[in-house]
């Protein structure tokens, strides 16, 4: 379905007829146009998807051009720097028409580096994009919003040269699906088609499949969330979810527990068995938001932290020890959900520091839990056992929580 979309209302319906794209377009920035074929075919079949699901809050999909512009042009500007500071921003391609409550400017700009880089601190909180639009063959900014569409095509600023293309999920809940990581000539393209390999743990399929039905009330959502905040800390950190009503865990941590928590902390679980109405939802997720990142900021302290299946909070600063009946583990799988990537078998000593070898053999010890590790420089783990291929596997997924 390439193409810009035409908007029009009948009997209060929104309907939307496509038209060719009229912008041409030639980077200077060469992994723009390198990638943006494969990010339009992404949207291509995420919008075939959610019209077969009779989904009617849909985004345009933008052409390969749009994409190519767009990605161009903002990485240009996240190089610059206004009143000494870089720019951080998130760009949202839609028309206001179609952006809820927007503030829309009176005269349109067009889409420049110099412009993104003198809007960018209106648009550094969380959840506010620009509105991005185009006519006649040219990208402008059209005001700002909060409110996007299901599968609208978003591009958000991390760093100086490091830009994350997205979309909102088709339901509309949970963190947003990463579709490509760009940093300097480095282009990581997501294997959607991960989620299908035998093993995938839960969380990982949730950050891959767009269609996935998550929502706040979703324990794996919120395992989600709490790793996002992991890594945003940067103090590095480990977290590992065991099963609820098995105490098996205990013989692979070092007694006494530095930060033993009793009774276990249960703020996060009795806020998802809460149903709040239309009215509270948005206090109510404050609640959920406050609570995630209070928990994370316990992984920061050295050691572990200990949750279980039921969100409650058991302990942290938690030492793992070999299991009393375990051996040391000696090999362990390590994969990334990129196209291009394949799986290698290492040491565990080869993925990182301690942390990270004490994840593997948390894991290999005990079968049923994972965990989830935090490095300072952003990378993000998932240690898992496999019963496929009877190995601990380690799937880095900082890629996907950015």
């Amino acid at each position: 379905m390439p193409g810009a979309y035409l908007i029009n209302q009948y009997s209060g319906i929104l309907a939307a007829e496509i038209i060719p794209a009229l912008m041409t377009y030639k980077s200077t920035y060469q992994a723009a146009g390198t990638a943006a074929p494969a990010i339009q075919g992404h949207f291509e079949r995420l919008l075939a998807t959610a019209i077969q699901q009779g989904d009617d809050n849909l985004a345009p999909e933008p052409s390969k051009n749009v994409i190519e512009a767009i990605i161009d042009v903002t990485f240009w500007a996240s190089l610059r720097r206004e009143e000494g500071r870089s720019p951080k921003i998130s760009l949202a391609y839609l028309p206001p028409l179609l952006a809820g409550q927007p503030l829309v400017l009176e005269e349109r700009i067009f889409l420049t580096p110099d412009v993104l880089t003198k809007l960018a601190p209106a648009v550094e909180h969380s959840s506010i994009h620009l509105g991005i639009w185009d006519e006649d063959g040219e990208l402008y900014v059209w005001g700002t919003t909060r409110n996007i569409p299901d599968c609208c095509f978003v591009l958000e600023v991390i760093e100086p040269g490091l830009l994350v293309v997205k979309h909102r999920r088709i339901n509309g809940f949970g963190k947003f699906i990463n579709v490509a990581v760009l940093k300097g000539d480095e282009i990581k393209i997501i294997d959607e088609h991960s989620k299908s390999l035998p093993d995938c743990p839960a969380m990982l399929t949730s950050l891959l499949d767009y269609n996935s039905p998550t929502g706040w009330h979703d324990p794996v959502n919120v395992l989600v969330q709490l790793a996002a905040s992991m890594r945003a800390h940067r103090h590095g950190g480990s977290l590992l979810v065991v099963p609820s009503g098995n105490d098996a865990w205990r013989d692979s941590i070092i007694h006494p527990i530095t930060y033993p928590v009793t009774p276990a902390f249960d703020q996060l679980k009795l806020l998802m068995e809460q149903n709040p109405d239309e009215q509270g939802k948005n206090l109510w997720q404050e609640d959920v938001n406050r609570t995630v990142e209070s928990i994370a900021g316990l992984t920061a302290v050295d050691g572990a932290t200990i949750i279980n299946d039921r969100l409650e909070v058991m302990a942290f600063g938690a030492k793992i020890g070999l299991s009393s009946n375990g051996l040391p583990v000696k090999q362990m799988m390590v994969t990334e959900p990129v196209i291009g990537n394949t799986a290698i078998t290492i040491h565990p000593a080869q993925n990182g520091g301690t942390r990270h070898l004490s994840a593997a053999q948390f894991v290999f010890d005990q079968r049923d839990a994972i965990a989830l590790v935090s490095s300072q420089d952003g990378r993000f783990t998932i240690f898992s056992w496999s019963p496929c291929e009877g190995i601990v596997h380690a799937h880095y997924v900082d890629a996907l929580l950015l």
